[in-house]
């Protein structure tokens, strides 16, 4: 065994000075890892898809009008709310384009917009999903109603998409928010 004093004068000097000094116990806590960006990226990513499949069923089928536009008003609104959506009284806050989106990827869209807009206060989005083979128009009203903080929607006015695009109104807990 090595010793870092070359003489037991030099050891001796060196008890004296230390006296009654004892060695520290080690306590053996690790600083806190830094997570990173990847990690927590994919964290969010895993708790909205948790949020998604927790709200949107695929196999729920709720009973809403099939003969003229898509609407929906929420039971404990006023019953005008989806009219006052097709005259154009809320303007979107958010916006949120599918087209060309596959369904589990849209659905996982739809629920971060929902969630964007709880966070940001805004009580008005804009869902578009346009035309095409129908699928997303059909599915997006079903979810739409299977989520508790959807108020009520409407088929958009032509200036936000018409046909190919739903209007949504958020409650925000908010007592008079939409009247």
């Amino acid at each position: 065994m090595s010793s870092k004093f070359s003489n037991d004068d030099e050891m001796d000097l060196f008890r004296q000075a230390m006296g009654d000094t004892r060695q520290i116990k080690q306590d053996k806590i690790q600083p806190e890892a830094k997570r990173n960006k990847q990690k927590i990226a994919l964290d969010i990513e895993k708790r909205t898809v948790r949020e998604a499949s927790f709200y949107f069923s695929d196999t729920f089928e709720p009973a809403i009008e099939s003969d003229g536009p898509i609407k929906y008003v929420q039971q404990g609104f006023a019953h005008d709310l989806a009219k006052r959506i097709r005259r154009g009284d809320f303007q979107p806050d958010l916006i949120l384009d599918l087209h060309g989106m596959k369904r589990d990827h849209a659905k996982l869209e739809l629920a971060e917009l929902i969630h964007t807009a709880i966070k940001e206060h805004c009580r008005c989005i804009c869902i578009v999903h346009g035309i095409g083979s129908g699928i997303l128009k059909a599915k997006i009203p079903h979810w739409l109603v299977q989520h508790p903080k959807i108020a009520a929607f409407h088929q958009a006015p032509l200036e936000f998409g018409g046909n190919g695009a739903i209007l949504a109104l958020v409650d925000l807990g908010e007592e008079e928010a939409f009247f």
